[in-house]
């Protein structure tokens, strides 16, 4: 295909899809950055990808042919849960085991509660779904009973009589010896071609029946709808003119191909919440600021994670739907508050926000397209911190007589407040949500958030960082050059990742290296295979390793980093055991501990991106308007993000505009733009007279 812009040539595309918008990063080769939000399509979220597609060729000049990197997150993976949109599951478990999905680990999150609501995902395969088949591999993986074959053919095809879609296999002991798992996957591919299936010792070869069967389960729920997704995807980019792979980001905050995705599409949960995380990195590496907590505030929700000396924080098990599903991802706390977030009142008249959501389509009632219920966007306009003419750059025209009229029908008059007062507390109410939401991330995990510098991101983060920062004592805000699109930034700077781990369930005291070593060099071929599939070359590709460990007799472990080929590496590994245990629990004693998991992770980094080739406009004359706060009404000076360079020095009140945000100073506050174009803001300290 012959470009009419050759220069374009290596263009990089970084697309994030979200509940209400969709962003677009792009990278130029010589530099130049681009930003773009387009309204998201859910029914066909390739649509808002595709119009975003043509809005930069029309606008820009960026030829589809001209990308180079195509990067993608999404949340198609985790509505499907949400929205019980999934495919309709078979599950095959070997005899007298067919209830483990619905006896769970017998847990209850509200102990003396009278509702005994369900506490296991069994929507996933309701009990005619789900067959006991003979045979049987014991706990040291040799193979006791042999499979009954027949009963495999017979169950499945009863389960297609009834109308599955896709099938899960949860062997006991599969992850000592898969050849169970592997032969029913030989008969149904030799019977019915077209049937997903998936296998417990491909998704999680780990100890603990459970957690193995959820995972399992999940993965095999959402495979039909990602292998559709995708494909649709790559069809749908190819017809546009792009040739560049699609990459898709994981939970761990790696990127894979499609291709490769599709093969563990329950690793992609946390796709699009991922990417924020990682813009976050790369922005407090270049502002040279190593502990962050990122606050992502988007339309639909808020998601939060932690970054610890430039490293976010990873996690083992993370939870879906209030469901546990054992799956690698970067540690984010998501809350259903966001920009769009619904104010209602409860039963005894307590305002609440959230966790239901305008979303894009009717949105806010300000967007003037027949909704009628007040949002956090509509408050933010009675409040006079949005500008009706110019949000989402002057692209969505807001209307403040809807939003008034929405919160005083629906809050204010029920109250008895003024439209104002309402606002106020819509605000109020969603800060301390927020706060909430930051102090689990940090407290809970052995982190004073005092010591860590907020970082705000999404559409509606600069809003409300200083009233956060206020909350929990946070030392200072950053918000990046670019905050409303900084998970499609993070796309572009993620590596090319993937990550195996496998059971090791082997005391400390009585083990050897070269069994560790044995283990890791399997490892290191699984993980080998999946980055040959991503054509990186091998040169390029950066290992290390985890280990999970835990007291003899304890139940939950610690992912602990360890270097195989360090100085006394098992007595590392088990003091870095100890401080980990203590900074997360409040305690540790020098007592045997165990390994139980081991893990190897291969990656590609990215690379750096390109300098952004700074061009700043002449500057306008500053407007001014009145912003409602607590203390009452001020005047606030109107500037454009796009007219600060590098050294400037702000005050508050102040309100700071661009396309893609609205960032809010409030009285007291200072902020600076440093030599990566962040603000970086905080309270000035009150001297004594």
């Amino acid at each position: 295909m012959i470009m009419d812009n050759p220069a374009m040539a290596g263009a990089k595309v970084g697309v994030d899809i979200g509940g209400t918008f969709t962003d677009f990063a792009v990278v130029l080769p010589d530099g130049r950055r681009l930003t773009l939000k387009v309204p998201s399509t859910p029914r066909n979220p390739a649509a808002a990808v595709l119009a975003g597609l043509e809005r930069l060729a029309r606008e820009h000049g960026l030829e589809a042919a001209a990308v180079e990197v195509f990067a993608h997150g999404s949340t198609v993976a985790t509505n499907a849960v949400l929205e019980r949109k999934g495919a309709r599951l078979g599950l095959l478990t070997t005899a007298g085991f067919r209830d483990t999905l619905e006896i769970g680990r017998q847990m209850r999150r509200q102990m003396y509660s009278i509702r005994l609501d369900p506490e296991t995902p069994v929507f996933l395969a309701p009990g005619r779904f789900r067959y006991g088949i003979p045979g049987r591999i014991g706990p040291d993986g040799a193979e006791i009973e042999a499979l009954d074959e027949g009963s495999v053919m017979a169950a499945v095809e009863q389960l297609i009589d009834d109308g599955i879609e896709t099938l899960a296999v949860t062997f006991l002991f599969s992850f000592l010896n898969p050849s169970h798992e592997q032969t029913v996957r030989e008969l149904v591919a030799a019977r019915w071609p077209g049937l997903p299936i998936s296998l417990s010792s491909d998704v999680d070869p780990s100890f603990r029946e459970y957690e193995r069967t959820v995972v399992t389960a999940f993965d095999a729920y959402i495979k039909p709808l990602i292998n559709d997704y995708l494909a649709r995807m790559e069809i749908d980019l190819a017809e546009a003119g792009v040739v560049a792979t699609l990459q898709i980001m994981q939970s761990r905050g790696g990127l894979s191909s499609a291709a490769v995705a599709r093969e563990r599409p329950v690793r992609l949960f946390l796709s699009g919440p991922a990417a924020g995380v990682i813009g976050a990195q790369q922005e407090g590496r270049t502002a040279g600021i190593e502990d962050l907590i990122t606050v992502d505030i988007g339309g639909t929700s808020c998601d939060i994670a932690l970054i610890s000396g430039s490293k976010p924080l990873l996690r083992g098990e993370g939870v879906i739907d209030g469901y546990s599903v054992r799956v690698p991802m970067v540690d984010v706390n998501a809350i259903g508050s966001g920009g769009g977030s619904i104010a209602w009142l409860d039963g005894g008249g307590g305002l609440r926000v959230g966790p239901q959501s305008a979303g894009s389509d009717p949105g806010p009632a300000c967007y003037g397209k027949g909704g009628e219920l007040p949002t956090v966007t509509d408050a933010s306009i009675v409040l006079g911190l949005l500008d009706p003419d110019y949000f989402a750059g002057g692209n969505v025209r807001l209307d403040p007589d809807l939003a008034a009229a929405a919160i005083e029908a629906h809050v204010a008059a029920p109250l008895g407040l003024s439209v104002e007062d309402a606002a106020l507390g819509i605000h109020r109410v969603l800060n301390a949500q927020m706060a909430e939401g930051i102090r689990l991330v940090s407290i809970r995990q052995g982190y004073d958030p005092r010591g860590f510098t907020l970082l705000t991101l999404g559409g509606a983060g600069a809003l409300h960082g200083a009233a956060l920062s206020e909350e929990l004592g946070a030392a200072q805000v950053l918000i990046p050059r670019h905050p409303g699109v900084l998970s499609a930034s993070g796309l572009l700077a993620a590596p090319t990742e993937h990550e195996v781990s496998a059971s090791f369930a082997r005391p400390l005291d009585d083990v050897a290296m070269a069994e560790i070593k044995a283990a890791l060099a399997e490892l290191d071929r699984q993980a080998g295979r999946l980055m040959q599939a991503e054509r990186v070359s091998g040169a390029a590709v950066e290992i290390s390793y985890g280990a999970d460990l835990c007291y003899i007799g304890q139940s939950y472990h610690l992912e602990i980093a360890f270097d195989p080929e360090g100085a006394a590496p098992l007595k590392t590994l088990y003091d870095d055991f100890l401080v980990d245990h203590d900074r997360v629990y409040g305690h540790a004693v020098k007592i045997p501990a165990k390994i139980v998991n081991l893990r190897t992770v291969h990656r590609v980094p990215a690379g750096p991106l390109p300098a952004a080739a700074a061009a700043y406009p002449a500057a306008t004359a500053p407007s001014a308007r009145m912003i409602l706060t607590e203390n009452g009404r001020v005047e606030a000076r109107v500037v454009r993000r796009s007219e600060l360079r590098p050294g400037d020095r702000l005050a508050g009140p102040m309100i700071i505009d661009q396309r893609d945000t609205t960032t809010w100073l409030p009285v007291g506050w200072r902020a600076e733009v440093l030599a990566n174009e962040s603000l970086l803001a905080a309270k000035q300290q009150e001297t004594a007279a």
